[in-house]
């Protein structure tokens, strides 16, 4: 079992450099921490009292690890969640925030277990999730991991600038399936032919 320390490290490394894709409402990012972050942070790394895209650039992976532990795994408490969905959750929650936690909400009640869906995690949630990890741990992991591969289709279905990530050029599938893949059992991976017919009303 990976510690937390691993875990943002293996987000940093999927995250990469920098980037500033106009599609992207994040803005500048760099290891997957945008300017908006940095902003709220206040983390103005070059020291001119404000914080703009050189501070991002800037930005080094160690930085980029402490504020993910902090401000994405320990701040909304996804370290009290179940370990087995410590991974996913947490990657999902640097990739989109609060909706990594009203994802999880919307499967605990698709299991029968009942949780308000507003994105925090508090004692309901906390409890709802630990009685499911408690009933099937593995299911738990897959189910999550396909619900959030779920939303990526619904969100590019509804925002037609998303859907490069989505899927490539080629049709293959995207970065965001790939990820949410990563942590699904291999027996829950979409084949390419299931990819392209999900895809084909993007056409």
């Amino acid at each position: 079992m990976q510690n937390i320390t691993e875990i943002a490290t293996a987000i940093v490394a999927r995250e990469g450099g920098y980037v500033n894709d106009p599609d992207d409402p994040g803005g500048a990012t760099k290891h997957g921490v945008t300017i908006h972050t940095m902003r709220r942070l206040g983390l103005d790394l070059t020291g001119d009292g404000q914080v703009t895209e050189a501070d991002v650039r800037v930005l080094d992976k160690v930085q980029a690890v402490s504020i993910f532990v902090e401000h994405y795994f320990r701040r909304p408490k996804i370290d009290q969640l179940p370990v087995v969905l410590h991974a996913s959750v947490f990657d999902m929650y640097v990739n989109a925030g609060a909706q990594a936690i009203k994802i999880m909400q919307r499967l605990l009640g698709d299991m029968r277990i009942s949780v308000t869906v507003d994105g925090v995690i508090g004692p309901q949630t906390i409890a709802a999730a630990t009685r499911a990890a408690e009933a099937a741990p593995e299911h738990l992991v897959d189910a999550y991991g396909i619900a959030r591969r779920n939303y990526y289709y619904d969100l590019a279905d509804r925002r037609a600038n998303s859907r490069k990530y989505a899927r490539r050029r080629d049709g293959g599938k995207g970065g965001w399936i790939v990820r949410a893949e990563e942590f699904i059992a291999p027996k829950y991976h979409l084949t390419d032919a299931q990819h392209q017919q999900r895809t084909a009303r993007w056409d």
